[in-house]
C-alpha cells in the first residue's frame, strides 16, 4: 500500500516524513483489483452513494499553497473554499441527508476528525486523540462517524464516535493495520480494509465490531472500497491489471465488467452522483492528480478543475 500517486508532490511540504508517507498510503493509493465480485459473493455491500438530485461535490485541493476543502456545482462552476485552517483538510465525506460534511485535518498537529456544515459553517474537532485518524464515514442515519487511524501505537484500528464527539468505541483490535471503514446502507455492517493476514483485504463486520469476517482472499492488494450506485445495481472501482490505475463498473451480481478509462495516468477513487447518472473519479492523466467527472457509461470525460491538485471527492445527496 505504498505506492505513490502522481501529484502527491504538495504532501512534501508537511513538515514530518511519517505523515507524508502514512497519507500516501491511506489516502492517494489507487485500488488494485476486482474487489466488486468477491463482495458481490459475499452478499454485503459497502460504501454507497445516497440516492437523491444532485447537489454537490466536495474534495480537498490545492489552491495558493494550502490544502482545503472545496465544494462546487457538478459542471465546475461556483467553486467555495469551505475551510481556511492552515494545515492539510481532505478526505470529506458528506452526510445522508447532505446536510454536514466530516473531513481530516492536522491542523491541530495531528491528524483529527472534524465535522462542518455543507456551506462550511460550524466546524467542530469530534476527536481529540493525538494519533492518525482519516476517512470518517458517516452512518446512514447521520448519528455515527466511522474511522480508522493510530492511536498511541503504529497499527491503525477502527473507531465509531457519536457525531458530537462522544461514546468512542474501538472495534478492532487484531495486530495489523485496519482501515478505510465504511457503512453499509442499512447501517448494520461496516467493511475496512485490514492486512492482518499479511496483505490488505477487504473484511466485513457488524456495526458494534462483531463477526469480523475476511471478504476477498487474492494476492492482490487492496487499496480502496468500491463505491456502490445509488440503486445498488452496480458497483465502480478502480483496478490496475497494467500500468495505470483505471476506472470499471460492474453489475451487482458479478457480470458484465466494463472499463470506463484507458488514459495514460492513474485514474481512481470513483463516487457515484446521487442521481446514478455520473461518476466522480481522480485522474493523473494530465500529470497533476485532478478531479474529473463522467457520464455512468464513460463518455463525456472531462477535468472540473484543470491544474488544480485534488484529494479524494464525495458527491452531495440533495
Amino acid at each position: 500500500m505504498s505506492r505513490h500517486v502522481p501529484g502527491s508532490a504538495c504532501l512534501a511540504q508537511q513538515a514530518h516524513p511519517e505523515v507524508v508517507m502514512r497519507v500516501r498510503r491511506k489516502i492517494l493509493a489507487p485500488a488494485i483489483g476486482f474487489l466488486a465480485v468477491a463482495l458481490w459473493l459475499s452478499g454485503a455491500a459497502v460504501q454507497a452513494a445516497y440516492p437523491g438530485k444532485d447537489g454537490r461535490l466536495s474534495f480537498g485541493a490545492r489552491v495558493d499553497g494550502n490544502v482545503d476543502i472545496y465544494s462546487m456545482k457538478e459542471n465546475g462552476n461556483d467553486l467555495r473554499r469551505l475551510t481556511t485552517a492552515a494545515g492539510l483538510d481532505i478526505c470529506s465525506a458528506y452526510s445522508a441527508d447532505g446536510n454536514d460534511i466530516a473531513f481530516c485535518s492536522n491542523r491541530t498537529g495531528f491528524f483529527e476528525i472534524w465535522t462542518m456544515k455543507a456551506n462550511g459553517s460550524a466546524e467542530r474537532q469530534v476527536t481529540d486523540l493525538g494519533g492518525f485518524v482519516t476517512f470518517p464515514d458517516y452512518s446512514p442515519d447521520g448519528r455515527r462517524i466511522a474511522l480508522g487511524g493510530s492511536v498511541g501505537d503504529e497499527d491503525s484500528e477502527i473507531y465509531v464516535i457519536d457525531a458530537d464527539g462522544t461514546n468512542l468505541v474501538q472495534l478492532t483490535t487484531d495486530p495489523g493495520g485496519d482501515e478505510l471503514p465504511a457503512w453499509s446502507p442499512s447501517g448494520d455492517k461496516i467493511a475496512f480494509l485490514s492486512d492482518r493476514t499479511g496483505i490488505p483485504q477487504v473484511w466485513l463486520m457488524d456495526s458494534d465490531g462483531s463477526d469480523q469476517t475476511q471478504l476477498t482472499r487474492d494476492s492482490t492488494p487492496k487499496t480502496q472500497l468500491p463505491d456502490w450506485s445509488p440503486d445498488g445495481s452496480r458497483t465502480a472501482f478502480a483496478s490496475q491489471p497494467g500500468d495505470f490505475a483505471d476506472i470499471w463498473v460492474i453489475d451487482a451480481d458479478g457480470t458484465d465488467p466494463v472499463q470506463l478509462t484507458t488514459d495514460p495516468g492513474d485514474d481512481f477513487a470513483p463516487v457515484w452522483s446521487p442521481d446514478g447518472t455520473r461518476i466522480a473519479f481522480l485522474s493523473g492523466r494530465s500529470g497533476v492528480r485532478e478531479l474529473f467527472a463522467m457520464n455512468a457509461d464513460g463518455s463525456g470525460q472531462g477535468s472540473l478543475l484543470p491544474g488544480i491538485t485534488a484529494f479524494a471527492p464525495s458527491w452531495q445527496p440533495r
